[in-house]
Parts: structure tokens; sequence; C-alpha cells
């Protein structure tokens, strides 16, 4: 059971300026923060399933969470990553579809919720924030066409490098600027590259060989970023 938060008032909380809604107006801030509702997801619940339907959009206050796929033979595809500032369901709310994936926390995580008539009410009122939702629409769009390319385009040793870069992009590095700032399962970093765990095992073993990572018990650290790159065939 995800464990109801003692609620943050939106005019403190540091991650809404890295959100969506950073710029909106004190009334409308007040607004927000009186219609939702906060709750702590432990590491492997789901905040919402593939196939419901949406009723409100959900804030990463803080933590880690995936979005899956069922896919075939048991299979799990990584569709998304997502961090702190970051907002989750706003497609199926805005198409009135059924969530097309499974969102998942990766650890612990503190998650905002905001009911469908609050959302609608602030994207008709504030052009900024609807302008917002676009892009991050766009970029979803942009995404996706990479990931179909990549999938046709790229061997698995290449998008194994990719990914790992990918979590570096997403959620950055520990304090010794080497170690990846999430730990995720063998089995995720199948998901994720879209091949057999084994597979992605053998991977990151070769990788360990050639010098491009290190493991620290199960988090992995980056030795040499250039040539991560490079072996995922894209522009340094």
């Amino acid at each position: 059971m995800r464990k109801e938060l003692a609620k943050i008032h939106c005019q403190n909380c540091a991650s809404r300026f890295h959100s969506v809604f950073c710029d909106l107006g004190q009334e409308d801030v007040n607004r927000l923060n009186n219609a939702k509702l906060c709750a702590t997801y432990k590491k492997g619940q789901d905040i919402f399933l593939e196939g419901f339907a949406s009723i409100g959009l959900y804030c990463m206050n803080k933590g880690k969470v995936k979005v899956h796929r069922n896919g075939d033979h048991g299979k799990q595809p990584i569709v998304r990553l997502a961090k702190a500032g970051d907002i989750l369901g706003y497609r199926a709310l805005i198409t009135g579809e059924p969530y097309s994936g499974t969102a998942t926390a990766l650890e612990d995580s503190d998650i905002c919720f905001v009911p469908r008539e609050m959302f609608f009410s602030l994207i008709q009122t504030d052009t900024h924030l609807s302008m917002q939702v676009m892009k991050l629409l766009s970029h979803d769009l942009g995404h996706a066409e990479s990931t179909i390319n990549n999938l046709v385009q790229k061997s698995v040793r290449e998008r194994m490098a990719e990914a790992i870069l990918y979590l570096k992009e997403t959620y950055g590095l520990q304090e010794d600027e080497k170690t990846l700032n999430v730990q995720i399962s063998r089995e995720d970093f199948a998901n994720l590259v879209g091949t057999a765990t084994e597979t992605a095992i053998r991977l990151l073993s070769e990788f360990r060989t050639d010098g491009l990572i290190a493991f620290d018990g199960k988090k992995i650290v980056l030795l040499d970023t250039r040539k991560l790159t490079k072996t995922a065939n894209i522009d340094d």
C-alpha cells in the first residue's frame, strides 16, 4: 500500500521549479496545492497500470520511476524513465485513452496527484503551461522515433552503451562524478535496451573487461565516457 505523505506546499517545492508548473502565478500555485494529494510509493510499487483509465496527473517530488509495457513472452520493455520534477500520465489524460504503460517506482518515491479537472483548468487559463505540455508531447514523439530508429539501425552493443549514457543523462552521477546515481536490475537493463537478460549481463561484463565501466556492488561506475559514446555510435 502507498503511504500518504504530508503535503509540501507547491510554493516551497523545489521540484516544481524543474517541472511544467514552474511559472504558475501565485493564485494558480495555491489552487494546485489545495487540489493535489501526495503519497510515498515504495520501491517496486505501481503508480498507475497499463490499460486503466486516467483520472489525473502525477507529479514527481522525489525519487525515480520507470514506465514499462507488457510485451511478448513476459518481457516488459521500458519506454521512459522519470525523475523529480517530471510529470507522468499526461498523454493518457489529454487523449482520454487508457494508460499505454505501467509506472513503477525504482526507489522510494514521493509523488503528488493532480485531479483531471484541476489540470485542465490550469492549461486552459495558462498559455505558458499549455506550451510546456505541448513541448513534452513533442519530445515524446521524438524519443519514440529515435527508439524505433535505434532498434532498426543499431546493434545491441550500441544500444547498451547508449542506455548507460541515457541513465547518466537522466539521473546524473553521485558525488564521485563516476557512479551512476541510480541502481537498476539487469532485467531492467535488458528491458531498456530491448534484449534478453542474459545478453544484457554478457554485454555489461564485456564493457567491464574493455575498461568502459566498473561495478561497485550493484552500482555501475563509468570509467571512460568517451569510449562509451563512441561505442554507442552517437555524437560526443
